[in-house]
C-alpha cells in the first residue's frame, strides 16, 4: 500500500482517462442536446463504436440520415430509462436499425449511468455496445 496517500486503500492513481479527454480524442461523442430535446435531463455520450455503426449512415443506404437515426437512438434510451428505479445503473436499449438497403435490424445496447468526469460526480449517460466498458 502506497503511504503517500493515506485517505486511499488503493494508494496514488498511477494514471487516469478522463470523459473529457475520451471526447477531446473522439473515443466517445457527446449528445446532450440532442438527448435533452429527447427528454433525457442527464448529459449522453455514445461510445465512437456505436456511434459509427449506428448513427453513421453507411454508404449507399436509402432514405436514412443521421439525425433521425440519432433520433431513434435517443427515444429508445429514454423509454427504459423514464420507467427505471433510481438505484439501477445499467439498461439494456434495443431499437431497429437499417444499414443496408433491406429489412432493419435488432440491435442491442447497454446504456450506463455513472459519473460525468472523474472530477464531476453528475450523473451521465453512457450508451455503449454489448461487451464495452
Amino acid at each position: 500500500m502506497n503511504t503517500n496517500n493515506e485517505n486511499s486503500p488503493f494508494g496514488e492513481v498511477i494514471y487516469s482517462y478522463t470523459r473529457s479527454q475520451a471526447v477531446a480524442d473522439g473515443v466517445q461523442v457527446e449528445l446532450t442536446k440532442t438527448a435533452q430535446e429527447a427528454g433525457i435531463r442527464f448529459p449522453v455520450f455514445l461510445t465512437r463504436a456505436v456511434y459509427d455503426a449506428y448513427v453513421t449512415v453507411p454508404p449507399g443506404v436509402s432514405c436514412q440520415d443521421e439525425a433521425g437515426r440519432l433520433w431513434d437512438l435517443m427515444t429508445m434510451t429514454r423509454l427504459p430509462s423514464s420507467a427505471a428505479a433510481p438505484v439501477v445503473t445499467v439498461l439494456p436499449v434495443a431499437l431497429y436499425v437499417r444499414n443496408d438497403n433491406r429489412a432493419p435490424r435488432l440491435v442491442r445496447l447497454i446504456a450506463t449511468c455513472g459519473a460525468l468526469d472523474i472530477d464531476d460526480p453528475q450523473p451521465a449517460i453512457t450508451l455503449m455496445m454489448l461487451g464495452e466498458d
